[in-house]
């Protein structure tokens, strides 16, 4: 007799449940969507027309000679190695990078103190007399504010050096010297620049919270000390951003140098863009003024990437 076993039921399976529709955008979305287009489509069309078309023509330029009157001959990476074997270019650079950290650095501190002494207690008119008057240098332009600048410095009837005869200081050589041409230089510029950085710093300094520093001040932080625990460490993202700006100018500055020295005493002040205007306009050498504008532009590129990633150390947001 053969005994028959019945398999066990098989427990009832949940069905899947069915995918839900994709959702179609409805007209007033797809009308968002188009006027949000509309409002940006100026913008990008600027941004690929007057950015990155000229990088794509330099990066292309660089790889040919080029005089403007015969046609474009391929040079390859020619023009590269003659970049390098110029000691003008070279010394262009070093010049850059000199200029860059004094003036940044001086730019920075002198901007930081300012908004620190403003954000104080102080009467509200004052407060704004004091921001128009620091700002109102970087309207004007860097070429007119050169000129005046030119003669205020001139060692022999300069405004500067008359004020010094009156406490007995001789006549100092600001822009004939190669040692006081660079400290002229980073002045004048300093002078128009520190604006920008001071209206940053001003609107940072009004986002930290009083509650932050009333807690401080419980706990006995005043004065310097306030400044370096609480307020600088807050102040950090604005800060970043000030020295990426500043940065990236200082890399590409021309009207000062150009105006004040043309780049003398020598090769003293000769900045690298000022090298780029004389190679391609004055020698019709664009093919390699191309090839020192790719290399700034990498450099520029470097060194903001080294400082967002060194920012990960020491900038702190709220």
């Amino acid at each position: 007799m053969t005994n028959t076993q019945t398999p066990p039921a098989q427990a009832a399976r949940p069905e899947a449940a069915p995918s839900p529709t994709p959702k179609r955008p409805s007209a007033r979305d797809r009308g968002t969507r188009l006027l949000a287009t509309l409002f940006l489509a100026p913008t990008i069309v600027g941004i690929v027309v007057f950015t990155v078309v000229p990088i794509v023509g330099s990066v292309v330029l660089s790889l040919f000679h080029w005089n403007v009157i015969d046609s474009p001959s391929y040079a390859g990476l020619s023009n590269y190695g003659e970049v390098f074997g110029d000691s003008t270019v070279l010394v262009s650079f070093r010049n850059t990078l000199v200029f860059m950290v004094f003036a940044v650095a001086l730019q920075l501190l002198l901007a930081l103190a300012l908004a620190l002494t403003l954000n104080g207690r102080m009467p509200v008119w004052l407060r704004s007399v004091f921001r128009s008057a620091f700002f109102f240098p970087l309207v004007l332009s860097a070429a007119s504010i050169s000129v005046v600048m030119k003669y205020l410095f001139n060692q022999d009837f300069g405004v500067i050096n008359w004020l010094l005869g009156f406490v007995g200081i001789a006549p100092v050589p600001w822009l004939t010297s190669e040692n006081a041409a660079m400290t002229t230089v980073v002045l004048v510029y300093v002078w128009q620049q520190f604006g920008f950085s001071f209206l940053l710093f001003i609107g940072g300094l009004n986002n930290i919270p009083k509650e932050i520093h009333e807690a401080a001040a419980l706990d006995g932080a005043t004065g310097l000390r306030k400044h370096l625990t609480v307020t600088l460490p807050l102040l950090s993202p604005t800060l970043l951003v000030a020295s990426v700006v500043g940065i990236i100018n200082a890399l590409q500055v021309f009207e000062q140098p150009y105006v004040l020295t043309n780049g003398g005493p020598g090769d003293s002040t000769r900045t690298v863009v000022m090298v780029i205007y004389e190679t391609a306009f004055e020698q019709l050498r664009f093919g390699e003024a191309s090839a020192v504008g790719v290399l700034l532009f990498v450099l520029i590129m470097a060194v903001t990437a080294l400082q967002f990633r060194l920012s990960r150390r020491f900038v702190h947001y709220q």
